[in-house]
């Protein structure tokens, strides 16, 4: 790859690209505005912004979606007759979770064994740097040979929705030939892999409640409904005894035909204890990106510590289910609240209450854009070819995308392998990852601009 101008560009690059990442990183901008500051969420929006006029973008404005964040545009016009090339990132993160778990703080950036980590690193404020990396090494080596619109979204994370209803009212703003997501991630450090298949998800919050008020275990206890015991039998009815999600109606034993995941490989990547099986049936690949999946993301219920003899008077959770591409989110989102209400015990009082949805995707893997792509991946990783894999995990933009500009060719790849550990502490960047693929999207560009 060093005898490629474009990898030497994107190799001299790298120090800027860690300082810029150090920046961005540094902002705690979780879209979540009761528990972060509104601020850190603008502060990295008009990061992004600055760093988009900077490269000579025209149009560079915060857009403010209808959910109340802000996703920041630029358009970069390339040469007449040229072709449209979207590129997407997202700029919210995560959580950190418990900070007193990450062995450096969250947000700042910090190198350690060979990875830089810090929240967002990879996921996806890293892909912002690769899009802006791919971008200057083109134009240090002739030029940047198609337009570009850059799209970099404040709230995906949260599932909330913005930058596609603000699509959808302007459905010309996102307009191209292609788009590029810089979300997902290779199925492995070193493997250059597109995603071709994300699955959708809904998330519904659901609230039990048995009793006016709370009451003394001792002296109703055993006759008096508990809330908490009735949401606890509710959620474990979402799966079978080996653990397979099981919401009536949908398809449980779907196939996965693409590339396999090795279960030990698996273990090793999920961090499952010595001893604890995995759950579900069928093949990983089939669990992770064909199947439904139910997870209880959250319980609202005392703690322990503090927690008084009491028959508990209301209790409520969050639930997020994954369901495969083809299977429509909203009416996943349906199926899931009837069986919560189907399932609840002893006429507890149960309300359910869809907050948040995405549709799956699955791509066209035939089309010229993937041809451009593979031949790019070729070069930025010599002696492999391109992989597909799926991604369990959801872009809801990506439906959205597919549905207002069906013409347009989707391709996902990004900085997400399974050793980032995204959406959990200590997440990290590969910087060999970062340079690989911004090479990769740089010559993608040029491949494309002719094919």
């Amino acid at each position: 790859m060093s005898s490629n101008p474009v990898a030497e560009t994107v190799a001299s690059l790298m120090p800027r690209a860690k300082r810029e990442l150090t920046e961005l990183v540094a902002f705690p901008s979780v879209a979540d505005f009761d528990q972060f500051p509104r601020s850190a969420s603008e502060g990295a929006a008009n990061w992004v912004a600055d760093a988009l006029r900077a490269e000579g973008f025209q149009d560079v404005a915060p857009l403010d979606t209808p959910d109340g964040t802000q996703s920041v545009y630029g358009y970069l016009p390339g040469p007449e007759g040229a072709k449209t090339v979207l590129l997407y990132a997202h700029y919210d993160v995560q959580p950190p979770l418990d900070e007193v778990a990450w062995t450096t703080p969250p947000f700042e950036l910090t190198e350690r064994n060979g990875r830089w980590y810090g929240r967002g690193a990879a996921d996806c404020k890293g892909g912002v740097i690769m899009h802006l990396l791919a971008l200057r090494a083109l134009k240090a080596n002739g030029g940047v040979p198609v337009h570009v619109k850059v799209i970099v979204e404040g709230s995906e994370e949260m599932g909330t929705g913005g930058l596609e209803r603000y699509a959808e009212q302007h459905p010309e703003l996102l307009d191209a030939d292609t788009v590029v997501i810089g979300d997902a991630g290779n199925f492995r450090v070193g493997l250059p892999t597109v995603t071709s298949t994300l699955r959708g998800m809904t998330l519904v919050r659901v609230q039990m409640d048995t009793l006016e008020g709370n009451l003394h275990s001792g002296q109703f206890g055993g006759a008096a409904p508990d809330a908490l015991a009735a949401l606890i039998r509710v959620l474990d009815s979402l799966r079978s005894e080996d653990g397979s999600t099981t919401v009536e109606g949908l398809a449980p034993e779907t196939r996965w035909d693409g590339l396999q995941y090795d279960e030990a490989q698996f273990r090793q990547d999920a961090r499952v204890l010595d001893g604890v099986g995995l759950i579900g049936s069928g093949t990983v690949a089939d669990r992770i990106w064909a199947r439904p999946a139910v997870t209880v993301l959250g319980i609202d219920c005392p703690p322990v510590v503090g927690a008084t003899p009491s028959v508990q008077a209301s209790a409520r959770a969050l639930v997020s289910l994954r369901v495969p591409p083809g299977v429509d989110a909203a009416e996943a989102s349906k199926l899931l609240q009837a069986h919560l209400e189907a399932h609840t015990p002893w006429g507890a009082r149960v309300r359910t209450e869809q907050v948040g949805q995405g549709q799956g995707f699955s791509a066209d893997t035939t089309s010229p854009a993937y041809a451009a792509m593979a031949e790019a991946m070729a070069v930025a990783y010599p002696g492999q070819e391109m992989q597909y894999a799926g991604q369990g995990g959801s872009i809801p933009l990506c439906n959205t995308l597919a549905s207002l500009y069906p013409r347009a060719e989707i391709l996902l790849i990004g900085l997400s392998e399974p050793e980032a550990q995204i959406h959990a502490v200590n997440e990290s960047v590969s910087p060999q990852e970062l340079e690989r693929l911004s090479v990769t999207e740089a010559l993608f560009l040029r491949n494309y601009a002719v094919s």
